[in-house]
């Protein structure tokens, strides 16, 4: 085993040093044919950490960004790229290759347009309309690239994997510059020659398909694996039901992937000791603090009107006690204003109202209270929350503060 080991570190160091030498500028047969001797003997997480491992080491990550390109074109078929996983029809990894399947298609179009427009005596303002419309789909592709960086690369993130989210972020940064700039050389308002179009094709939109298709080969022939690989499904169903925030890409899905979380992944889920949310996690401690630390204090009722959680942070406007807890809110309140209390929950219950404000003098403080209805996703009635803030310190602000200055310490 250690002999196995011991092959894989000395294979790894190995590309490592062949793509420092690409780097340097060295793009000989020699490093080539290196590289595709070691590459076929490889799987692609070697190529993965070899690139992570040299950002670890000091070499800047747009250093790699720049001769991605040039990684592509060695490693190209020539590592172990199957996914471990079978992907089911609906799957995100499942939506986004049929995304890049379009995305393939719609620039292949395009490329074919530029071939034929370079042969015209003269490219017509029409011919320049269709053009354009191709690209504004082609522009879809910023969805598709915003689901990776905002939804995938964080759970890469998670387990370790930094370099490659790092340096395709960098390139799907290149192709909107790309896509930006092909736009802008498509604002033409009259026909002009073949001769012109072929320097706007090969300045601006050729480098722009290649651009996209390229990208296409990298997500599947490397990131796709190595996502479906790490990511675990339970982590796949909460990049599915984020998707729609982002939007599909060319291509929608008529078929609704559920996932199937093992048992070991419930287990995990379950020993992670988080309180998951839609927009995250807290651990208790967390949340606990988090909650306490807000500068307001605020009571949650419940639909069966009864107290069900209260902040506790060190400046309470108004005093609470644990006994109030499960307690009917209503005997929470002096008896002449019971009646008030009613007529919200009543009107919070029914909808007919969502909120309710009240501002006092107290002190010398300015209190601002407000009670809000709360709703699940169906608009179903949940409870009363009550937020009461002191304003005295915002309402005697003025001017403006642009510069760094702390408060003082307590």
């Amino acid at each position: 085993m250690s002999e196995l080991i011991d092959n894989s570190k000395h294979k790894k160091e190995m590309l490592k040093a062949l793509f420092l030498r690409l780097h340097k500028g060295d793009s000989s047969e020699e490093v080539r044919n290196s590289l595709i001797n070691i590459l076929g003997t490889v799987p692609y997480e070697f190529v993965v950490e070899a690139e992570q491992e040299l950002i670890a080491e000091g070499l800047p990550s747009d250093e790699i960004l720049k001769f991605c390109d040039l990684h592509s074109q060695v490693l190209e078929g020539r590592i172990d790229l199957k996914m471990a996983k079978i992907i089911l029809p609906g799957h995100p990894i499942d939506i986004f290759k049929k995304e890049n399947k379009a995305l393939v298609k719609l620039s292949d179009e395009i490329d074919v347009l530029i071939q034929e427009y370079i042969k015209k005596e003269k490219v017509t303002i029409d011919d320049i309309l269709q053009l354009k419309a191709k690209f504004n789909l082609l522009n879809d592709v910023d969805k598709h690239y915003k689901r990776k960086e905002y939804l995938v690369f964080p759970f890469l993130e998670k387990k370790g994997i930094t370099g490659p989210p790092t340096v395709m972020w960098g390139k799907h940064d290149e192709i909107r510059i790309k896509l930006k700039n092909s736009h802008n050389a498509l604002n033409i308002d009259e026909e002009i020659s073949g001769l012109n179009f072929k320097v706007i094709a090969e300045l601006f939109l050729t480098p722009t398909t290649l651009a996209v298709k390229d990208m296409v080969y990298k997500e599947n022939e490397i990131l796709f694996p190595m996502s479906g690989d790490v990511i675990l499904e339970s982590e796949w169903y909460d990049i599915h039901q984020q998707t729609l925030e982002y939007g599909y890409c060319i291509v929608t899905p008529d078929v609704e992937w559920k996932p199937k979380i093992t048992s070991e992944e419930k287990v995990q889920i379950q020993q992670s000791g988080l309180i998951n949310m839609p927009t995250g996690s807290f651990s208790l401690e967390e949340l606990i603090n988090v909650l306490n630390f807000m500068p307001f204090d605020f009571t949650f009722v419940d639909k069966n009107d009864r107290v069900k959680y209260f902040s506790n942070g060190k400046h309470r406007i108004f005093d609470r006690s644990k006994a109030i807890l499960m307690r009917d809110v209503r005997m929470c309140h002096p008896p002449n204003s019971v009646n008030i209390v009613d007529q919200i929950i009543e009107d919070f219950r029914s909808g007919k109202q969502d909120s309710a404000p009240f501002w006092i003098n107290m002190g010398g403080r300015f209190i601002y209270i407000e009670y809000f209805a709360i709703r699940n996703d169906n608009g179903e009635y949940l409870g009363t929350l009550e937020v009461s803030q002191d304003l005295t310190k915002l309402r005697a602000l003025e001017g403006e503060q642009r510069l760094l200055s702390y408060t003082e310490k307590e």
